[in-house]
């Protein structure tokens, strides 16, 4: 939702929001307003050096001392090689006054560390490798730097500039009071002012900073949160990007502000290696990045002679806790990704409903207008699965609670949609309403669950209900309390069909600095908001899902979506990219912020379909339907001050074309699910860049407004307005594409224009793979699993391909705990197309049916395709199209989960 300031987008026009009293100017920080940041850049002079001597290797890894010169101030290094070709180190301080925050919860448990060994010492150098020795860690004691190599060369160096700073914990002199309020201090050290907010530091000045040289690498991604483009930019004389949660209503465009969550993973990439560096800190963050070249001398015969060398600088400075930085060295993008997984955790494998249409709005205003949208999907034959309620479905923004007039009956108006096989969701925010006279909140005062003020009172701000109190989620016990709460007996009018949406979460603060709450607020355990900001939400999200599964006593797979979010969110659900606007400008990023998410683990996102504030036009609104279809989460979603936007109110034509995404959508949901359960078993993200696929085609690199989906799609939606033909790069010359719409072949390693109407959807499918798709779609995803089962085999140029299908229930843990779930693997080779089991320990067995198969680039049928199954041997109906080079198998009516061949 939004702020309610009259405040200019980057397209010029004017939009207004709904924080009352607040004028929006300056609301939120620039570099010049970060004080730390400012410390850290001036900090040129300072010169760490490293105690060789001090040298131990321990069971985990290894710990050395590092010193600062001219303060003596002592830190303690610690390098930690990963079992999965990961190195991890950490720098705090040795004799710290008191602990300084650790993330907690992010990562899924304590990685699996090698040992390490002594390759060689010399004079103020140490080098350590681990394992067969392929890596290895090159210590420099003055100044202070580590080298990391793979096979020899080196990949990444640490503080090769000189930029660690450390800034230790202090004892404050004497506790401040307003007698002291306004003493000078202009570093902000102990104290800091913005606006009207002032910032009082317990410990004093605690950030941290370091900065790596990534060799050979000029393309990095990554760092979501922001509205920019997916090859991160030289920020150079200008904004660092900033990770900071915020709500930012109506964002601009192509800036590097924090947005609503946080992933501190960048990922670099080269043609034949990519890299991630996982920065593990969750208080605020800024990353720079410069790309360069210059001239190194190169020494061999027959002459001396100087190459180019390209390197990206990245510096990470952040305001407390301490540096944690995973390095994970691939070399392929696949396994950087693994890598990552297995540190923060794989992606939540998705309720099969919940990858279907969702239609939302701020706010449908009664149980008699959801029944209507609801009558509008069957009336018009278009598909959905999930309608949603806003704020203004509660008793006066009471969460938990159902307006008493406007939805009197909200376990009947779930049963109602129940019958039909969908699902309501419904909103649930971390404030809570300051009423003494309401159960629920004098239950969480007096349960100690609200986070305090810095002098130790429960801290109130301002949110929708007014005067509220916030949810200490950093409190295991608290987040148990609040999963309590989601219990049918506790709330009212929710049924097994209701499923939740956390917003405001990041967390916002109407009244607050930068609308969010101070820094020098107080969670569980003493410690400062500063020190974990960026989990606010992450612990909300992860609360609710809590809440979900303990409600179905541990059977059912929830569906919580999330605005605010931090590395390892992708464990809980899905994510958004929060309060975007109706204009072809945020269409058009929404591809690239998707994709960020995408790259770092984040892999259930999607955008507000259509935008959340003001009016798209019709053609926008398709355009959008279009690109949203092929995005893993599909959210129609609009603000109440916009006009009604069912997808029937704009003409037949407007309707036609988004009936006909949706559906498409729907039919492609084997797909989808397939890949949900690669992301939930590998770590590959259901859409990703291009380069993924086609790591060593630098033309790729920097493409940010087409994608693949999978493996064997490549999606590139139609962006901009009142276009005839787009143009599409097809990549790899060595392959073979097919137009989705029509069948046609193109060679890949050039770039197509494509004719393209309103109905057009640019999207092709990859030599060499199997799709599956339903014939046909119903009305929601539980009608759409009676219609059988049709593939699109696309032969590459060696007349051959595969695919996987993957199958369970699609809303229960039984695929886990019961071994309950198929995955086929579909293979074309010499001529044979075959079904075989991929994964043996899965016990699932389907009713559903493979009807046909469509083979694209089949360019010549010379007998009569026969089918090899568990009922014999039979000949096949097909319809051959040599013109098309198409055929088509039909009426095979074959359990899909079972073994066969078909022999063309």
């Amino acid at each position: 939702m939004a702020d309610k300031n009259i405040k200019k987008n980057v397209t010029g026009g004017l939009f207004g929001s709904v924080v009352p009293g607040d004028e929006g100017e300056d609301k939120f920080k620039s570099t010049h307003h970060i004080l730390f940041y400012k410390r850290q850049r001036a900090k040129h002079g300072l010169q760490y050096c490293a105690s060789l001597d001090t040298l131990v290797l321990t069971e985990k890894g290894a710990s050395l001392e590092v010193f600062e010169a001219k303060s003596k101030e002592r830190l303690l290094l610690q390098i930690w090689p990963v079992q999965n070709g990961t190195v991890r180190f950490t720098i705090d301080e040795l004799q710290p006054i008191k602990p300084r925050y650790k993330v907690v919860d992010v990562l899924v448990g304590e990685p699996r560390y090698e040992q390490l060994r002594i390759d060689w010492r010399r004079a103020g150098c140490v080098s350590l490798t681990w394992g067969p020795g392929q890596h290895r860690v090159q210590v420099s004691a003055s100044p202070f730097c580590l080298e990391v190599f793979c096979e020899e060369e080196v990949i990444v160096t640490l503080n090769p500039k000189g930029r660690l700073c450390f800034e230790t914990l202090q004892d404050p002199t004497r506790p401040y009071s307003s007698s002291h309020e306004d003493e000078e201090d202009p570093l902000g050290l102990w104290k800091e002012n913005f606006r009207q907010f002032q910032d009082i530091k317990a410990n004093g000045p605690s950030s941290v900073g370091i900065d790596l040289s990534l060799h050979g690498f000029t393309n990095v991604y990554g760092l979501p949160e922001h509205a920019d483009s997916l090859r991160l930019k030289d920020t150079s004389g200008s904004e660092p990007y900033r990770l900071y949660n915020l709500d930012v209503f109506g964002y601009e465009i192509n800036k590097r502000l924090g947005l609503y969550g946080s992933v501190p993973l960048l990922v670099a990439h080269k043609p034949d290696r990519t890299l991630g560096v996982f920065w593990l800190n969750a208080s605020e963050t800024l990353v720079d990045l410069q790309y360069s070249n210059h001239e190194e001398e190169e020494n061999g015969p027959p002459v001396k002679r100087n190459r180019i060398s390209t390197e990206t600088n990245v510096s990470w400075v952040s305001e407390s806790g301490q540096i944690d930085c995973f390095l994970l060295l691939g070399p392929s993008p696949a396994q950087v990704f693994s890598q990552y997984a297995q540190l923060t955790g794989y992606q939540a494998l998705p309720p099969l409903f919940s990858l279907g249409y969702h239609q939302c709005r701020w706010n449908y205003e009664d149980e008699e207008d959801v029944k209507s949208v609801d009558a509008g999907f069957d009336l018009h034959a278009i598909p959905y699965d999930v309608i949603w309620l806003d704020i203004d479905h509660t008793e006066g923004k009471r969460y938990f609670t159902w307006d008493s007039k406007l939805f009197p009956n909200p376990a009947d108006m779930q049963l109602h949609l129940q019958r039909k096989k969908r699902k309501l969701v419904v909103i649930n925010d971390p404030h809570v309403k300051a009423d003494p006279r309401w159960p629920f909140f004098f239950a969480a005062r007096d349960g100690e669950h609200f986070v305090k003020d810095r002098d130790g009172n429960v801290y109130y701000g301002t949110c929708w209900p007014g005067n509220s109190c916030y949810l200490d989620f950093s409190s295991s016990r608290t987040r148990s309390w609040y999963a309590r709460q989601f219990s049918f007996d506790k709330y009212k009018g929710s049924t097994e069909s209701l499923f939740v949406w956390n917003d405001m979460n990041e967390p916002s603060v109407f009244n607050g600095p930068e609308q969010t709450m101070p820094k020098d607020a107080v969670h569980c355990g003493g410690w400062e908001h500063r020190d974990l900001h960026n989990l606010y939400g992450f612990f909300q999200h992860m609360a609710t899902v809590e809440g979900l599964i303990t409600r179905s006593g541990g059977l059912e797979r929830p569906f919580v979506l999330s605005r605010s979010f931090f590395a390892g969110s992708q464990r809980m659900g899905a994510v958004w990219t929060g309060d975007n606007v109706a204009t072809w400008e945020y269409l058009k990023i929404s591809i690239p912020m998707l994709l960020s998410l995408s790259i770092t683990g984040i892999h259930f996102s999607g955008a507000d379909v259509g935008g959340f504030w003001l009016d798209p036009d019709p053609e926008l609104l398709v355009r959008w339907y279009q690109a949203g279809a092929l995005q893993p989460f599909f959210r129609g979603h609009s603000a109440k001050q916009t006009k009604r936007r069912e997808p029937w109110l704009f003409g037949d034509a407007v309707t036609s074309a988004v009936r006909s995404a949706i559906q498409q959508r729907y039919c492609l949901l084997p797909y989808w699910y397939t890949l949900f359960h690669l992301a939930h078993t590998s770590a590959l993200p259901p859409i990703r860049p291009l380069w993924v696929e086609f790591p060593k085609e630098t033309e790729t690199f920097i493409m940010d407004n087409q994608y693949m989906i999978g493996s064997a799609l490549l999606a590139c939606p139609v962006t901009d307005p009142g276009v005839t033909e787009v143009k599409v790069l097809l990549p790899g010359s060595d392959e073979l594409w097919y137009n989705v719409s029509s069948g046609e072949q193109h060679r890949g390693g050039g770039t197509l224009t494509l004719p393209v109407t309103l109905e057009t959807v640019p999207l092709f499918q990859r030599g060499g793979t199997v799709v599956s798709r339903r014939t046909g779609c119903g009305s929601c995803t539980a009608e759409l699993q009676l219609h059988p089962f049709t593939l699109t085999v696309a032969l590459d140029s060696e007349g051959n391909a595969e695919g996987m299908l993957y199958l369970d229930d699609g809303h229960s843990f039984n695929y886990r705990d019961k071994k309950q779930f198929s995955l086929r693997n579909f293979t074309l080779q010499s001529g044979r197309l075959t079904s075989s089991c991929a994964a043996e320990e899965g016990e699932f067995i389907s009713d559903g049916k493979l009807e046909s198969v469509v083979i694209l680039g089949q360019k010549k049928v010379s007998r009569r395709p026969t089918l090899n199954s568990a009922a014999g041997k039979t000949t096949v109906m097909f319809q051959f199209e040599p013109e098309r080079a198409m055929l088509k198998l039909t009426d095979l009516n074959l359990d899909i989960h079972t073994d066969w061949e078909i022999i063309i």
